[in-house]
């Protein structure tokens, strides 16, 4: 886990029916490499350069925040991980769009 400041933040509601089942994916995808945990509705993801917490309460929203220590660390994270969802969402076309604090 990295030891920095986390000071860049964004977030992204993807609308899905696949909530949950998508959390699971990327942690699991990730934990062959990193540090990635999930239990129930909630996961955390965490880079290098940043974290990537994953909430999927509401089971037709899957909500994905970034935080890392600067803004080219937040686009590079953001890009990670919504090419991986995307890559992992065969049959749907999910809309990510990130929100930054």
């Amino acid at each position: 886990m990295t030891t920095q400041t986390l000071t860049a933040t964004s977030i992204a509601n993807i609308r899905t029916e696949k909530a949950r089942g998508y959390l699971i994916q990327l942690c699991k995808h990730f934990a062959h490499k990193i540090d990635a945990t999930f239990a129930d509705n909630k996961g955390r993801i965490a880079f290098g350069a940043g974290v990537c917490e994953l909430n999927a309460e509401d089971e037709n929203i899957l909500i994905a925040q970034v935080s890392t220590a600067n803004e080219t660390q937040l686009t590079t994270l953001e890009d990670v991980v919504e090419r991986h969802l995307k890559r992992f969402a065969l049959k749907e076309e999910l809309s990510v769009q990130w929100v930054r604090d």
